[in-house]
């Protein structure tokens, strides 16, 4: 289907991160946009703002009978009322990968995937191809701060995507430029087992246009199964990478560092953004702009204003006597980097996280790998699991998680409670970490933390 000639789209599910980057999408390009969500949050607020008609209630008679196109994500239940009226009546009804693959087949594609860091990379190089001037489209699983937005359009044919790993939906795009940051075991409600889910992001790789490029992590587990007419390896600081960093600095909560590599040496470059694993995304961003033949001291001069993207290593509060860092981490491997991020760059503050595990079946399968990694942190504050899509399973509660820990400084609670402890306790480094509904928290913990 031509995206380009579509006139008036419905989508159910509007709200959610990726659909609303497709909303807009159609929005700017002059389409009627309407569509329905559970739930009424920010995001849609905004959508409505920016003039389409979204309803809250499952109902036929509410939804849009003129669509040319349907678009639903897979987290909508399959007995949903107007999908299935849609589906009845014979409408096009895709998916949002279907929708992503034909802009990736229409557009020069630069994707990232992989378990971690696919967020915060995908927004530097939109950041950074909007910001030097070479341009691009940007289709964000995430809110970047610089724009308070998860989607922006250029005339340049370029498309940066977001690759989502969930329900294997990325397998249907079209890279010119893949980028792979990790294979981590996740999503196995999904693939079943980790070698399953290793051959997902292999397949990925594949599906790599003619004479395209393959970005990815140097070191990954099965990387000799990787494919691209053209790979480079990336990372922080091994100089057995393609690129790299060396002589990092911290400064300020951020860093400085050099970016080594074939036909690329940048020194001094100036990243605002908290966390080493950030700066692993620098490097893994920076790549792609000299593949596309951007100037590297553009690149240097616009990268100190990149703010990062919401609820990823975001300083909700920071000043000499507090700060409180708000993370989507869900995964260990996540939780291991935001808080060794945050001790390392505030070694001498007490690092107290509160934690809520997102998906029954996350903690089941990954359980000693979160009590490992909250076991960093001097105090954990563990709320009950966020169930998401999820029914409850036996057994399976926050306690699995608490009763793994080694570290005896760790305590399951409420949101209020929460609330509670922030205000009686002498804080002077707060993480909220997790998938869920913890962001509901950042509000009145920045205002606890500032005296409002």
């Amino acid at each position: 289907m031509n995206v380009r000639e579509i006139k008036r789209v419905y989508f159910i599910g509007i709200g959610g991160i990726g659909m609303s980057a497709l909303a807009r999408f159609f929005r700017e390009q002059g389409a009627v946009v309407s569509g329905y969500d559970k739930t009424e949050t920010d995001l849609t607020r905004h959508l409505a703002k920016e003039g389409m008609s979204i309803h809250y209630t499952d109902d036929e008679t509410l939804l849009d009978k003129d669509t040319q196109l349907v678009v639903y994500t897979p987290a909508i239940p399959k007995d949903h009322t107007e999908l299935n009226w849609y589906i009845n009546n014979k409408f096009p009804v895709y998916k949002r990968s279907d929708v992503l693959q034909w802009i990736t087949e229409a557009m020069y594609a630069v994707t990232v995937a992989g378990t971690h860091g696919k967020t915060t990379i995908s927004t530097m190089i939109a950041y950074l191809l909007r910001e030097t001037g070479y341009g691009g489209n940007a289709f964000l699983g995430g809110i970047s701060v610089n724009y308070d937005c998860n989607y922006w359009h250029s005339s340049r044919n370029t498309a940066v995507v977001e690759a989502d790993e969930y329900d294997r939906s990325f397998l249907k795009l079209k890279p010119d430029i893949a980028v792979l940051t990790a294979m981590d075991a996740d999503h196995l409600d999904i693939y079943g087992t980790v070698e399953a889910m290793e051959a997902a992001f292999i397949q990925y790789t594949k599906n790599i246009k003619p004479g395209g490029t393959l970005l990815v992590k140097h070191g990954l587990h099965r990387e000799a199964e990787l494919k691209g007419d053209h790979t480079l390896t990336y990372s922080l600081q091994n100089d057995a990478a393609d690129i790299y960093a060396g002589n990092i600095m911290q400064k300020d909560g951020g860093y400085i560092f050099d970016v080594k590599g074939v036909d690329c040496i940048l020194e001094q470059v100036h990243l605002q953004v908290g966390g080493m694993h950030n700066v692993e995304n620098a490097v893994a961003a920076i790549a792609v702009t000299q593949l596309l033949g951007i100037d590297g001291a553009a690149v240097k001069r616009v990268l100190p204003a990149f703010m990062g993207v919401k609820r990823r290593f975001e300083y909700v509060v920071k000043n000499k006597k507090v700060v409180y860092i708000d993370d989507y981490a869900h995964h260990p491997e996540e939780l291991a980097a935001l808080i060794g991020g945050a001790k390392h760059l505030f070694p001498g503050r007490r690092c107290v996280v509160c934690f809520q595990p997102h998906l029954f079946s996350r903690t089941r399968d990954l359980a000693d790998g979160f009590a490992a990694s909250l076991d960093m942190a001097d105090e954990v504050l563990l709320l009950d699991i966020y169930p998401a899509r999820e029914l409850p399973m036996e057994g399976v509660t926050s306690k699995m998680i608490a009763d793994k820990m080694n570290n005896p400084a760790h305590t399951i609670m409420s949101k209020e409670a929460v609330l509670e402890y922030v205000k009686a306790a002498p804080l002077d480094m707060f993480i909220t970490a997790g998938a869920g509904d913890i962001d509901k928290l950042v509000e009145p913990v920045k205002n606890i933390l500032l005296g409002k």
